[in-house]
């Protein structure tokens, strides 16, 4: 009793507190005298009554006080017996129980709302669990009369929704106590939920889930009249109703068999209808129900625990389900999703058979459910088998119906492989998901004809094969950053040859391939600095010997950009000498651009994107090579109007892209030269660099009838020289470019205003530029878990989930900032300079990127 005298005192003060803060507050001058009495004699009943431990209702009090205040009164006396009643003595409830079991049944009929509803059947359920049990089951038949009612009107829901609460919170506590009630209870729900709204929908899914939790196995002849109930709210309009029915056959799991033995297909189809159309809450519970699903048909069987003598029934015993079966199940709704036949063929008739992003989210999830239920035991011994599957979905050609598609499927894949691989795994496990993931990344390098007598046929299974290759790379690249120093005897495994396989990659025809392999050779230079310099000269060899090749040029110049964009992080650095070596190649390529015609765009861009990697060394290493540099850029730019004006009566549409890919490579050049070389920044350089910025701006302007000449073939050039032009500067001082304010206001404005292309209707900056307190409307609690890289693409007015590295090559070398421009990408760099970051980079699409930079 003394503890329970001190339970009683606590609130005290704090009940004063509360009630002087809500006269303060809501009551004003006139009628604060007025209801200060009742305050006061409705205090004075709550503290009597906690100190002297009375559990029943004040009936008399109770009547004293004004009609509005009631509810309030009845609520603070559920508080005080939901608290009480486990730690009360069984001689002082045995006195009033069937008082209080009386009390607490009348408001059940007294219309209670969501917080009263919930402590009613909180303190029923605890009342018969600590005390007797010889009303209980008066209350149940109470309950089920009150639902029997056939009065549907609102006033009435209230009291319905109450007596599904108590029932629920009663089986749930008392289970197998209830005995053969449930029976008539299940049979009262199920015919209530015909035509119940959504609110008493989602009120009896919740309260089957309780009812199957404490009764087990003991119902297994309703389980199969809950599930059929239960399959019509997987698909329900109403999201609460989705998540409920869910919630409820995932319970059913446990103790129902026949769902992942007979109805597995049919209830895994059924989950991605409830994919199709739903919130992030749905697309989590659904998740959970489909892997735990799965998980369950991979468990032994219940006879394989039994002793060698004991007999083994084989009554309603189903065949077992292999583990190929049951990643095939996640595969088909992966790649078709939940359509039915019918509409699935009406769409492939169309040409529009994609599945729905929803449901490959959904099952995206659901294959991470899979694998953390099976535990990480499974996933070492099944390693290979998981990752063949896994990467094998986004090679396949439904999983890349388009180049948005596949960027999306690519992100799914790479987060099932972060969430598993990367979590679930220790340091050794980790390092032989490597040694398959550098096995498969061979396996399937070797597989590619590069002079294939069917050309066609190649092309095409070439062009889906490099998503494999891009998630099997960017996983590749994180793990090898998380293993850190302990890496190098997986890089130095001569059986294994992880590098030379890597490396192999870099003359792969798909540029998205060739720069995730760019990538992750990055990210062995970061987790072992030791193969910087190595690397640096074998790429350097490469691009010397491969000078014929584009594909070549194209992906050793990305790799070599990328590995300077490592140094960084190295704490020792690389020799002086290195970035004047590259500097000499990126030159030589720049000039040797013009001398073929097949090469002279590969070039270009190879040559850019080497200067821009040498400005991430620092001034030391740029100060000697700044002067051949403003050379570069004076000389990519045409020096008056005259000039520029003889320059768009000449050229046809290829030697027009390559001049603006040129143009805009040396934009980027600058933009890494002021970001990374700050201090080098002095007034003369920021006047002689203004010279071709100015050069660049006129150029745009009157680039318009080149654009209406050539059509949509130089759009997406002019767009990156715009953006280059539009991070540049804002790397420069406000007052910069003074002179020229009209021509960029007017260039800005027609940007995000869409004048020029209607067709991009959306960017990245919504949720970043929304008031704190609007911004939740856009999910924006979504950034703060591991879900958003793919819960992103959903969201209707944001493209921030449709970043690829292919976007933009020059994230091979810059530090991993976004959103931040002037002195915050400065300062960002600053920091950025000591972490490590496992996450490949994702740009966003040109149209997008453009939009952002030119708000911003």
């Amino acid at each position: 009793m003394e503890n329970l005298q001190n339970f009683a005192r606590t609130p005290q003060f704090l009940r004063k507190v509360i009630n002087e803060a809500r006269r303060s507050f809501i009551r004003n001058d006139d009628t604060y005298n007025n209801e200060a009495d009742s305050e006061n004699s409705t205090e004075a009943y709550i503290d009597e009554m906690e100190l002297s431990h009375s559990l029943t209702l004040n009936e008399e009090a109770l009547k004293q006080l004004p009609e509005q205040k009631r509810p309030v009164f009845i609520f603070e006396w559920l508080r005080y017996l939901e608290k009480v009643l486990p730690v009360a003595q069984k001689s002082d409830i045995k006195s009033c129980q069937k008082k209080l079991v009386q009390q607490l049944t009348e408001h059940i009929q007294g219309s209670p709302g969501p917080p009263t509803r919930k402590l009613i059947a909180s303190c029923l359920a605890t009342l018969f669990s600590v005390g007797d049990t010889f009303m209980l089951f008066d209350t149940v038949n109470a309950c089920n009369d009150i639902l029997k009612n056939k009065d549907d009107s609102p006033s009435y829901l209230p009291t319905k929704l109450a007596a599904i609460c108590v029932l629920g919170s009663m089986y749930e506590k008392l289970g197998r106590m209830m005995g053969r009630s449930y029976e008539e209870t299940v049979q009262i729900l199920i015919r209530t939920l015909r035509n119940a709204e959504s609110q008493a929908r989602a009120e009896i899914m919740i309260t089957l889930e309780k009812v199957c939790a404490g009764m087990g196995t003991a119902i297994s002849n309703v389980h199969k009249d809950i599930y059929k109930a239960t399959k019509h709210c997987l698909t329900d309009r109403v999201m609460a109703v989705r998540v409920a029915a869910a919630k409820c056959v995932l319970e059913m799991i446990n103790h129902a068999p026949f769902l992942y033995q007979t109805e597995l297909e049919s209830l895994a189809t059924l989950c991605f209808r409830a994919f199709d159309g739903s919130n992030y809450e749905v697309r989590c519970a659904v998740a959970k129900l489909l892997g735990t699903l799965l998980a369950f048909t991979q468990q032994p069987p219940e006879g394989a625990n039994k002793k060698p003598g004991q007999p083994i029934s084989t009554k309603n015993q189903a065949r077992n389900v292999s583990l190929d079966e049951a990643l095939g199940i996640l595969m088909s709704g992966f790649l078709r999703g939940g359509v039915s036949f019918l509409k699935g063929t009406g769409e492939i008739i169309k040409g529009s058979s994609s599945v729905n992003r929803e449901v490959r989210v959904g099952v995206t999830h659901s294959y991470v459910v899979f694998v953390q239920f099976m535990g990480s035991v499974w996933l070492e011994r099944n390693l290979s088998t998981f990752l063949m599957h896994v990467l094998d979905l986004v090679a396949n050609p439904k999983a890349a119906s388009s180049h948005v598609d596949a960027v999306y499927s690519r992100k799914c894949i790479n987060f099932i492989l972060r969430s598993i691989i990367g979590k679930m795994l220790g340091e050794k496990a980790q390092t032989s998901a490597c040694k398959e993931l550098i096995h498969i990344i061979a396996k399937q390098m070797n597989s590619i004809d590069f002079n294939p007598e069917n050309a066609k046929d190649s092309n095409q299974e070439t062009l889906f094969s490099q998503h494999l290759l891009v998630c099997a790379l960017q996983e590749l690249g994180s793990l090898v950053l998380g293993l850190g120093t302990t890496a190098q005897s997986l890089l130095h495994d001569h059986s294994l040859n992880s590098i030379d396989a890597t490396c192999a990659v870099l003359v792969h025809p798909c540029a998205a391939a060739r720069l995730a392999a760019a990538w992750c050779l990055r990210c062995f230079c970061v987790a072992v600095p030791s193969q910087i310099t190595p690397l640096i000269d074998r790429f350097v060899d490469a691009i010397e010997q491969m000078r014929s090749s584009p594909e070549a040029i194209a992906g050793y110049s990305a790799a070599l950009a990328a590995t300077l964009g490592s140094v960084r992080y190295s704490p020792l650095g690389i020799p002086h000498t290195k970035g004047k070596v590259v500097f000499n190649t990126a030159e030589e390529l720049l000039r040797s651009a013009s001398q073929n015609s097949r090469m002279s765009l590969n070039r270009t861009q190879a040559g850019w994107l080497l200067i821009g990697a040498i400005m991430t060394l620092g001034s030391p290493v740029v100060k000697g090579l700044l002067p051949r540099m403003l050379l570069l850029w004076r000389n990519s730019f045409p020096r008056s109007n005259k000039e520029l004006e003889s320059e768009k009566a000449r050229g046809d549409a290829f030697t027009w892209q390559v001049t603006l890919e040129g143009r805009a490579g040396a934009l980027s050049v600058m933009h890494s030269f002021l970001l990374n070389c700050p201090d080098l920044v002095t007034e003369d350089i920021t006047r002689r660099l203004l010279t071709p910025i100015e050069s660049a701006l006129a150029m745009l302007v009157n680039l318009s009838s080149v654009l209406k000449s050539y059509g949509t073939q130089l759009k997406a050039s002019a767009a990156m020289v715009r953006l280059r032009l539009y991070e540049t500067l804002s790397l420069l001082p406000p007052n910069a470019l003074e002179s020229s304010y009209t021509h960029l206001l007017r260039m800005l404005v027609a940007e995000f205003t869409l004048s020029e292309n209607p067709a991009n209707t959306t960017n990245s900056l919504l949720r970043a530029l929304c008031h704190g307190d609007d911004s939740i409307i856009l999910g924006t609690w979504l950034q703060e878990t591991d879900h958003r890289t793919i819960e992103d693409q959903l969201q209707p007015n944001s493209a921030a989930g449709s970043g690829a590295l292919e976007h933009d090559p020059c994230c091979l070398y810059r530090p991993p900032i976004s959103g931040l421009v002037g002195t915050a990408a400065i300062a960002a760099v600053a920091n950025t300079q000591g972490n490590k970051v496992d996450q490949c980079p994702g740009p966003l699409p040109l149209g997008v990127a453009v939009i952002d930079m030119s708000v911003t």
